[in-house]
């Protein structure tokens, strides 16, 4: 079992930036050989993957954040971030961290117009 607890989101205007942070702890096996990950469910949708980022840093982004959102991770630390530019409204959704079968509490982002 991996624990994971997220930080990092808020209320931002259109066009800002957040970062979000998620510590893993637990099961060092699990956190040192599974992809970690990034999803988000807004109100009403479906939970989306955001981005992924394998322990060797091969990323993987929905097709809605490309170009705007990089995810990297720090093994030493078994976190993950997400740096979050150029944010749109429709980017307000609950952000729930996520590695093999274990997810965070969830932090809710959301974007003013």
């Amino acid at each position: 079992q991996v624990r994971l607890v997220e930080s990092g989101g808020g209320l931002v205007q259109a066009g800002g930036s957040l970062r979000l942070s998620c510590a893993a702890s637990g099961n060092i096996f699990s956190i040192n050989t599974n992809a970690m990950g990034w999803y988000r469910q807004a109100p009403g949708k479906q939970r989306e993957l955001v981005a992924s980022i394998t322990r060797t840093h091969i990323t993987n982004y929905g097709d809605s954040v490309k170009g705007r959102f990089t995810i990297s991770r720090d093994n030493a630390k078994n976190t993950v971030y997400l740096q979050m530019n150029s944010l749109k409204p429709e980017d307000t959704a609950v952000y729930y961290c996520n590695i093999q079968f274990s997810w965070g509490q969830g932090t809710q982002v959301t974007v003013s117009s």
